[in-house]
């Protein structure tokens, strides 16, 4: 008999707890559909003011309120989940917030009347004054998980010890809160923890968002710069009728690592090149900047391409602990003849299109990536540019772009665009292979940074 008397007491907490966890969850989806709105967002950002502080002792004293009607009545009082919604003003709200709440919910449970009503009244309005002072000892900081556990015990804890004491005649109150005080001490703790976790990954969330959105503003003003320290203001030379010049360039992410550039050397001759930087993002783009840097401070007139090539390798080795490289292209233009000399450090070759439709790569040299090692040095070769010949120059964006099925856009395809040259100005050209190249893409996802540059030789 005494076995089956325990296992009906066992049966009777099981079932009351799970009373009290169902009336606990409409709490915590109230609580969470609360914790998603604007004014909860200033209340986690400090920003706290009186209408908050009302909203929150009102809103909180109803689920205290709702916590004693939803309670399961048993032995002459009411087990209940109470206290569960002052504690939670006081946790997010601050001393007066919890008391106010407290105050609604512990009044309410006072008016019901029953053997422990002045003990669990009393309990309600010390566990939002209780959950208050511990937001100010806090400054304001949410307590963890496992804190507000364990706040939970020790709230509930003191409500049956101090109903026991208060509460008459005592062998009723006793035998109540025997059955009460463990679903009540489960239920209220398990609901503290659940809704402490919710706010707690709630602040991460916006925290991480603040993150991004700062880290986005900064990709920004990178874009920005890198995208200014490269020529976009064309024509470039609008009283240069010899040669027609136009480049773009589109980064994969926010800033990338290809780049152009070109300047006069004097009235002469025109240096033009184009890199792509090993890898992508803000560090390729910080190499980028200092390759093209490097380029412009080395180049003079009396140096081959193939000597400016080498000494900016040697520089750029120089502290490369990152072990980034470049591949680059570099090309003086005598603009009264048309010669072109260039050297090539392991990047793609260019095409020339000839005026009546003929194209073909440039003659290979020798050289590898610039950033490897100290010492290289760089093969050079010339090519003899006509009127209304044209070299192309691009990154292996262009040739690497992939469709939706992986296809690369190829040089086939590339010299497919060619026909499409005659008459055409550099701008046009250098659209041309830009659209088709995005045509081929359909909508994938842009895999690497594109570089194109388009010069057009007008002499003769």
């Amino acid at each position: 008999m005494r076995e089956t008397g325990g296992r009906v007491k066992i049966d009777k907490w099981i079932n009351l707890v799970i009373i009290l966890i169902k009336n606990m969850s409409v709490i915590i989806v109230l609580a969470y559909v609360l914790t998603r709105t604007e004014a909860f967002n200033e209340i986690l950002q400090k920003r706290i003011n009186y209408r908050h502080k009302l909203a929150l002792i009102g809103i909180f004293g109803l689920f205290s309120i709702y916590g004693t009607l939803s309670g399961e009545y048993v032995l002459g009082v009411t087990i209940n989940i109470r206290d569960m919604g002052p504690a939670i003003a006081g946790l997010i709200g601050g001393p007066l917030v919890g008391l106010g709440a407290g105050l609604i919910g512990g009044l309410h449970r006072y008016t019901m009347g029953g053997i422990t009503c002045l003990g669990c009244s009393i309990s309600t309005v010390v566990a939002g004054l209780a959950g208050g002072l511990i937001y100010y000892f806090r400054q304001g900081r949410l307590i963890s998980v496992t804190g507000a556990v364990v706040f939970g015990v020790l709230m509930e804890t003191f409500h049956m010890g101090f109903s026991l004491m208060v509460s008459r005649p005592y062998d009723l109150a006793l035998a109540a809160i025997k059955v009460a005080s463990l679903p009540m001490i489960i239920s209220n703790a398990l609901g503290l923890g659940i809704f402490t976790f919710i706010v707690a990954n709630l602040i991460k969330e916006r925290h991480t968002e603040a993150v991004k959105e700062l880290i986005e503003g900064e990709l920004k003003v990178a874009r920005e710069i890198q995208m200014s320290i490269i020529p976009k203001i064309f024509p470039p030379f609008p009283d240069r009728a010899e040669f027609d010049i136009y480049g773009v360039l589109e980064p994969a992410k926010e800033v990338g690592g290809d780049l152009y550039d070109f300047f006069l050397l004097d009235d002469d001759h025109l240096c033009f090149t184009v890199g792509d930087v090993s890898g992508k993002g803000v560090p390729a783009s910080l190499f980028m900047a200092v390759t093209k840097t490097l380029i412009k401070a080395t180049a003079t007139r009396d140096m081959a391409p193939d000597e400016i090539l080498s000494r900016v390798n040697d520089n750029l080795c120089q502290d490369n602990d990152s072990g980034m490289f470049v591949t680059e292209f570099l090309g003086i233009l005598h603009i009264p003849s048309g010669q072109v000399v260039y050297a090539n450090g392991g990047h793609n070759l260019p095409y020339i299109v000839r005026k009546d439709g003929s194209f073909g790569m440039l003659q290979k040299t020798s050289g590898m990536a610039l950033g490897v090692m100290e010492g290289l040095h760089y093969g050079q070769n010339s090519i003899k540019l006509n009127n209304g010949d044209t070299l192309l120059l691009y990154t292996d964006g262009v040739t690497e772009a992939m469709d939706t099925q992986g296809e690369l856009f190829t040089e086939s395809r590339l010299e497919d665009v060619f026909a499409k040259f005659p008459e055409s100005t550099a701008r046009e050209q250098a659209l041309k292979v830009l659209e088709a190249v995005k045509l081929h893409a359909s909508g994938a996802q842009q895999s690497d940074d594109i570089t194109i540059l388009a010069l057009k030789y007008k002499v003769g």
